[in-house]
C-alpha cells in the first residue's frame, strides 16, 4: 500500500531545481519525450533564431513559454516534436555590440582596425550570453535542444543561403539597382523596407514654409513646406498634384500660390486672386532657392504627380531626388537633374554647412533662410520618423546602388501562400500582415558591412556576373587551392577567393557586400539542416512547419522573410499555424525600457514566485495577443486563486487518504455508484477538458489557464472538497468514501496531466506523488469522456450554487453572518422539481432550517420594473415612455413568464412587440421581515426574524469556529481528541449547554468544561468568551 508524499515545502525554486536534476536538465527529459514518441506522427516546430549577444529578459520569457506550452500540448497528444534552440549571429546587432566594446565610432575605424580582427571579436561575442539565455531556458523548464543549436554564422548554414540565392540568380530575380533607399549614416549601410518598419521613433524637429520666387513675376511665389529643411540645399523641382485646385492670393504686397483646401491654415483673410488646376501649373518656373550647387540640366520647375496631397503643409512638395523615393520617380519622369551634396557618413560634402550632419545643420539651414528673408514660417513638430532598428539613429533615404531580391515578381504566390496560413489573431495575417505584403517592394538585401554571410556574387570589368550555389562550386572555381580546414566564408577571406571569367579571361571579384542578416533567419527551414546538401530526408519530415510563435514585431521581420524565402524556394508557405504575442508593458501600460527603470528580471521572479506561477500568469493576464501589462500582484493573485487551491487540495487529500491508509486501487467504485456530487464534478471535469482542449487548438491560452483557474478553485476546492469533508472523516470505509477519494484522486491526476504543458515542475511533482510513474511529460494528455458529460446535471448543481450565492449576498446586507441560522429560505416554486434531492445543499450552505417553494414570491417582495433604456429605447423608439407607464403595471403573471427567460406579447399605440428580461430594468425589495435578492432571474428570499433558540444555536456554531481555530493554531491532528475549558456569561453558557452534543462531535472534543479562571478573551457574536483547548490523555 502506498503512502502519499506530502508537497515539498521548501521554497519553491529550490523544489523546481530539485525537480531540473531529476531530469538531468530539460535537454534530459526532452530526449525522453523523442524516444518515447519517435515513431508517432510529426508535429512540426520553428524557433526563431535570436541574439545571444544581449541578456534575456522577462519579454523573452513570453514567446519561450508560449512555445514551450504548445509543444509540450502536442507531445503529450502523441506526437513526435523536434524542437531546436536558433542563434542569430549575423548583423548590425552584433557589429554595434562590439563597436561599443572596441570604442569603434565609424567603418573608417573598423576598417584601420581591420576587417579580419573585427569580425574575429564578432565571432567571440556571438554566444558570450548564450549560457545565460540557456539557463533561462533551464529554470522555466521549456523542453528544446540547447545542445545542438543551429548557427547563421556556420559555413553549412551559409552554404545554404548561397544555393537559395543562386536559385535567385538563375531566375532572373537577383538585380543591381540604383534607388533610393533607407540608409543609416551611423552604421554606414542601407536597410529593407521591413527593417524600417521596425524603427520607427518619435523625432521633434523644425519644419519651414519657404517661399519659391516664380520667374519673370514680381513678388510672386509657390509657397512650399517641408520637414526636413537640410534637403533644400539639393532641391531641383516643385510638385502639385495635377487634379487638386490651387488658388493666389495676396497678402500684402506679395502673391503666394498654394493649395486652395490649405489657404484657411495659413491665411486668415486672404484675398484669392485666381485659381489653377495643378496641371496647369506644370514646368512654370522658378528661382533656385538656395544658389550655392549648379545642376548638369534643366531644373527649378513644376512637375506633377498623384502623390502630392493637401492632408497638411500647403499642397506643394520641394522636390530633392536623392533623398527621398517618391522625388526619385519625379526625377526618372522629368529627366531631372540629382544633386547630392551628401556623403555616406550623413555630413555634407559640398556646400555652405560642408562636414555637418545634416540632422544637426536644420538650424544652419533655417538661420540661412532668416537671413536672406526666405523664410515664411517656422513650426516646431513632433512627428514618428524612421530610425535604425539596431543603433537608434534617424535614417537618411539616399540614392545608393544596392542588390535586390524581385519579390514584387512573384508576390501574388506570397499573398496566396499566406492566405492558407491560420493566424492567431486572424487580424493579424488579415490586415497588418496582408496590408503589408499588399505593397510589398522588393527586398534590398545587401549591406555594406562586414560581419555577415558574404554574398557569394562574382563581377568582371567586362561585364560578365556570376553567382556560386555551393562550396563545391567555389572550389572548382577559384583560382588558388581551398583546403576544408582552413575555409571560413566570412570577410575577409572570402574576398580574396578569385575566379577565372570564362568570357574574358580576367580575375573576377566578389562584391564586398553582405547578406541582410533577416535573408540569414529567413533562411532557417533550410539552412537549420544544411539543405539540400544533407538531411534530405530529416527537412522533408519537417517542412513546413505546424506552428510557430514570436512578437508582433516579427509580422515585418522573421515571419516575412520566411514567407518570402519558402514561398520561392518551395511555393509553399513555411508555416501553417503563427501565434502572435503583442508587447510586455509595466503596471502603467509603458513599454518597458532600462531609461525607464521598468526593466522586469526574469530570474529574480522566478526565483521569488516560482518558474510556474510566471508560466502560468503570462497567459493568465490578458489574450496573448493584446499587450500584457505585467504587474507583482497579479502573480500573487495566481498563486492565490489557482496554485494554493491545487496544493491545499492535493494535501488534504493525502492527509486523509494516508490516515486512513487508502489503497486507492481498491477504491474503484464503478461511476454509477457514486453519488450526485462526484458525478457532477467528473461532469465539470470532462467539460473543463473539453474546453481545455479546444481551446488548445485554437492557441487561446488565456482561456486555458482561465477554464482551469476556476474549476481548480471555485468547482473542486471551494465546492466539491469544502461540501465533501465528512465523506472524508467518516470512519468507515463505504462506497460513499471510497467514491469520494478515487473522485479526487482521478481528478487531481487529471489536473496534473492537463496543467503539465503549462506548469511543467509543480504538475511533475503532482503527478509522481499520486501514481509514482516516471513522468508526467511521458504521459498521454488526457482526452474528455462525452458519456461522463451531464449538462442537466452541472445544470442542477449550478442553479443551487448561485441560489446559495444570493443568498450569502442576503446575509450580507442584513449583517447576519452564515454561522447565524435562519428559520427558512423561500425559492420559486418553479425550481423545485430542477433542484430535487440537492435541497439539503442550500440548507446547509445558507444555515436555514427550511427551504420553501413558494408559486408566487410577489407576496413576500415588492416589484419595481422599468425599462432598460439602451435595448428598449431604440426598439420602441417615441413610445419608450408608454413602454414605461406599462410596465408599471406589468402582471404577476407576466412578470413571472419575464423571470422564467420567457417571451411576452405586448401591445403599445396599437403597435405590438415581443419583450424578454433583455428589455426590463427589474427592481426588487422585500416586504417586512424578509429580505430578498436577485442575480440572473433567481430569486432568494430569507426570513430574517431569528427566535431565541435560532440566536443560542448561532452562538454555539460560532463557539465551534472559535474552538477549530485554535485547533488550527495548536497544530492538532485531525484525529486528535481535545478537551474546552470556557467561561462567558449566560447566554454563552446556555449555547453550549443546549447544543452540547453538537460542540462536541464538530470539535473531537470529549469534555467541555466551564472554567470561570480562563483568560482567553473571545468575540463571539458580540458576547465576550474565553476559550482554551487541551489533547486529552
Amino acid at each position: 500500500m502506498k503512502e502519499f508524499k506530502s508537497l515539498d515545502k521548501r521554497e519553491i525554486y529550490e523544489v523546481e531545481s530539485d525537480i531540473l536534476k531529476k531530469w538531468n536538465g530539460v535537454e534530459g527529459i526532452y530526449k525522453k519525450t523523442l524516444e518515447a514518441h519517435k515513431n508517432d506522427p510529426k508535429f512540426v516546430f520553428y524557433d526563431g533564431p535570436a541574439f545571444a549577444n544581449g541578456h534575456p529578459g522577462l519579454h523573452h520569457m513570453i514567446a519561450k513559454n508560449l512555445k514551450d506550452i504548445i509543444c509540450k500540448y502536442h507531445t503529450m497528444k502523441g506526437h513526435y516534436v523536434l524542437r531546436k534552440v536558433g542563434w542569430d549571429t549575423h548583423g548590425l546587432p552584433i557589429e554595434n555590440h562590439v563597436e561599443k566594446k572596441l570604442n569603434l565610432h565609424n567603418k573608417k575605424e573598423i576598417e584601420a582596425f581591420g576587417i579580419e580582427n573585427f569580425n574575429n571579436e564578432c565571432r567571440k561575442s556571438v554566444r558570450e550570453n548564450e549560457d545565460t539565455f540557456t539557463d533561462l531556458t533551464n529554470k522555466m523548464g521549456q523542453f528544446i535542444d540547447v545542445e545542438n543549436p543551429y548557427l547563421t554564422y556556420k559555413n553549412e548554414y551559409i552554404e545554404t543561403e548561397w544555393w537559395i540565392l543562386k536559385k535567385y540568380y538563375e531566375e532572373g530575380l537577383f538585380y543591381e539597382g540604383n534607388r533610393v533607399t533607407p540608409y543609416c549614416p551611423r552604421c554606414g549601410t542601407g536597410l529593407a523596407t521591413h527593417e524600417v518598419a521596425q524603427g520607427y521613433e518619435d523625432m521633434s524637429v523644425d519644419t519651414v514654409y519657404v517661399p519659391m520666387k516664380v520667374k519673370e513675376r514680381e513678388n510672386t511665389y509657390f509657397l512650399v513646406w517641408t520637414t526636413t529643411p537640410w534637403t533644400l540645399l539639393a532641391n531641383v523641382a516643385l510638385c502639385v498634384n495635377p487634379e487638386v485646385e490651387y488658388s493666389e492670393v495676396i497678402v500684402g504686397e506679395n502673391h503666394f500660390i498654394l493649395a486652395s483646401a490649405l489657404v484657411s491654415t495659413l491665411f486668415e483673410d486672404a484675398n484669392i486672386v485666381k485659381t489653377y488646376l495643378g496641371k496647369e501649373l506644370e514646368y512654370m518656373e522658378y528661382e533656385q532657392l538656395i544658389p550655392e550647387l549648379k545642376p548638369d540640366r534643366k531644373a527649378f520647375y513644376v512637375t506633377c504627380a498623384d502623390y502630392v496631397t493637401t492632408v497638411d503643409g500647403t499642397g506643394i512638395v520641394h522636390i530633392a531626388p536623392a533623398y527621398g523615393a517618391d522625388d526619385f520617380e519625379v526625377a526618372k519622369k522629368y529627366d531631372l537633374p540629382i544633386l547630392n551634396p551628401v556623403g555616406k557618413d550623413g555630413c555634407y560634402i559640398e556646400g555652405p554647412w560642408k562636414g555637418i550632419l545634416v540632422f544637426d545643420a536644420d538650424k544652419e539651414v533655417i538661420s540661412y533662410l532668416k537671413e536672406n528673408d526666405k523664410l515664411f514660417k517656422k513650426q516646431r513638430m513632433t512627428h514618428n520618423y524612421p530610425h535604425c532598428w539596431r543603433c537608434h539613429s534617424p535614417l537618411l533615404y539616399y540614392t545608393l546602388p544596392s542588390y535586390y531580391i524581385a519579390v514584387t515578381k512573384y508576390k501574388d504566390k506570397i499573398i496566396e501562400a499566406n492566405k492558407k496560413v491560420n493566424w492567431y489573431p486572424a487580424y493579424v495575417g488579415e490586415k497588418r500582415f496582408g496590408n503589408w505584403l499588399e505593397n510589398l517592394k522588393d527586398w534590398a538585401v545587401s549591406r555594406s558591412r562586414y560581419w555577415g554571410t558574404p554574398i557569394p556574387y562574382w563581377t568582371c570589368s567586362c561585364g560578365y556576373t556570376h553567382m556560386i550555389g555551393s562550396i563545391k562550386e567555389l572550389k572548382e572555381l577559384a583560382t588558388t587551392e581551398i583546403k576544408d580546414e582552413e575555409l571560413d566564408l566570412h570577410r575577409p577571406y572570402i574576398d580574396e577567393i578569385k575566379i577565372t571569367c570564362p568570357k574574358c579571361g580576367k580575375e573576377m571579384e566578389r562584391i564586398k557586400d553582405v547578406l541582410d542578416c533577416w535573408f540569414d533567419s529567413g533562411s532557417m527551414p533550410f539552412a537549420q539542416y544544411h539543405y539540400p546538401f544533407e538531411n534530405k530526408e530529416l527537412f522533408a519530415s519537417q517542412f513546413p512547419a505546424d506552428f510557430i510563435c514570436e512578437g508582433i514585431d516579427q509580422t515585418r521581420g522573421w515571419f516575412y522573410t520566411l514567407l518570402v524565402i519558402s514561398t520561392f524556394v518551395k511555393g509553399v508557405s513555411p508555416y501553417k499555424n503563427v501565434l502572435v504575442n503583442d508587447l510586455l508593458l509595466d503596471a502603467e501600460g509603458k513599454k518597458m525600457s532600462k531609461s525607464r527603470g521598468n526593466i522586469v528580471e526574469p530570474f529574480t521572479t522566478m526565483k521569488k514566485y516560482g518558474a510556474d506561477t510566471v508560466r502560468f500568469y503570462l497567459p493568465y493576464v490578458s489574450p496573448v495577443w493584446t499587450p500584457l501589462k505585467f504587474n507583482e500582484e497579479g502573480l500573487k493573485e495566481v498563486y492565490s486563486k489557482f496554485f494554493n487551491p491545487l496544493r491545499n487540495t492535493y494535501n488534504f487529500f493525502a492527509m486523509y487518504a494516508n490516515t486512513d491508509n487508502i489503497d486507492i486501487e481498491k477504491c474503484n467504485v464503478p461511476y454509477k455508484e457514486r453519488e450526485e456530487i462526484d458525478l457532477w464534478l467528473i461532469s465539470k471535469y470532462h467539460n473543463l477538458l473539453k474546453y481545455v482542449t479546444e481551446s488548445f487548438e485554437e492557441y487561446d491560452l488565456f482561456k486555458v489557464v482561465r477554464a482551469i483557474t476556476n474549476f481548480v478553485s471555485e468547482d473542486l476546492s471551494n465546492w466539491y472538497i469544502r461540501r465533501n469533508r465528512n465523506r472524508f472523516w467518516g470512519s468507515e470505509l463505504n462506497n460513499s468514501k471510497k467514491s469520494v477519494y478515487i473522485t479526487t484522486y482521478e481528478i487531481l491526476v487529471g489536473l496534473a496531466k492537463m496543467t503539465a504543458p503549462i506548469i511543467p515542475f509543480l504538475s511533475e511533482e503532482l503527478y509522481q506523488n499520486l501514481t509514482e510513474e516516471e513522468s508526467v511529460h511521458l504521459a498521454s494528455y488526457p482526452e474528455y469522456d462525452e458519456t461522463l458529460i451531464d449538462n442537466n446535471l452541472e445544470e442542477k448543481m449550478d442553479t443551487v450554487r448561485e441560489l446559495i450565492s444570493i443568498g450569502r449576498n442576503v446575509r450580507e446586507e442584513v449583517k447576519i453572518k452564515v454561522r447565524e441560522p435562519l428559520s427558512e429560505c423561500l425559492l420559486d416554486g418553479r425550481l423545485a422539481t430542477l433542484i430535487g434531492n440537492l435541497k439539503d445543499l442550500i440548507l446547509e450552505e445558507l444555515n436555514v432550517k427550511d427551504v420553501v417553494f413558494v408559486d408566487d414570491l410577489s407576496k413576500y417582495m415588492n416589484y419595481q420594473v422599468k425599462p432598460n433604456f439602451k435595448t428598449s429605447g431604440p426598439i420602441f423608439g417615441a413610445d419608450v415612455k408608454l413602454f414605461a407607464n406599462y410596465l408599471t403595471n406589468i402582471s404577476h403573471e407576466e412578470l413571472n413568464k419575464i423571470n422564467n427567460h420567457e417571451k411576452i406579447t405586448i401591445k403599445i399605440n396599437e403597435k405590438e412587440y415581443t419583450i424578454d428580461e433583455t428589455y426590463l430594468d427589474i427592481r426588487i425589495s422585500a416586504k417586512e421581515g424578509y429580505n430578498a435578492g436577485m442575480g440572473n432571474n433567481l430569486f432568494v428570499i430569507l426570513n430574517t426574524y431569528r427566535s431565541k433558540e435560532l440566536i443560542l444555536e448561532g452562538v454555539a456554531r460560532e463557539f465551534i469556529s472559535k474552538v477549530q481555530n485554535i485547533r488550527k493554531t495548536e497544530d492538532y491532528n485531525v484525529i486528535d481528541r481535545i478537551i474546552i475549558s470556557y467561561n462567558g456569561d449566560e447566554e454563552i453558557k446556555k449555547a453550549v449547554e443546549m447544543f452540547m452534543d453538537y460542540i462536541k462531535s464538530e470539535t473531537l472534543a470529549i469534555e467541555v468544561i466551564y472554567d470561570a479562571s480562563i483568560k482567553n478573551t473571545l468575540d463571539l457574536n458580540g458576547h465576550a468568551a474565553n476559550i482554551i483547548t487541551k489533547k486529552a490523555e
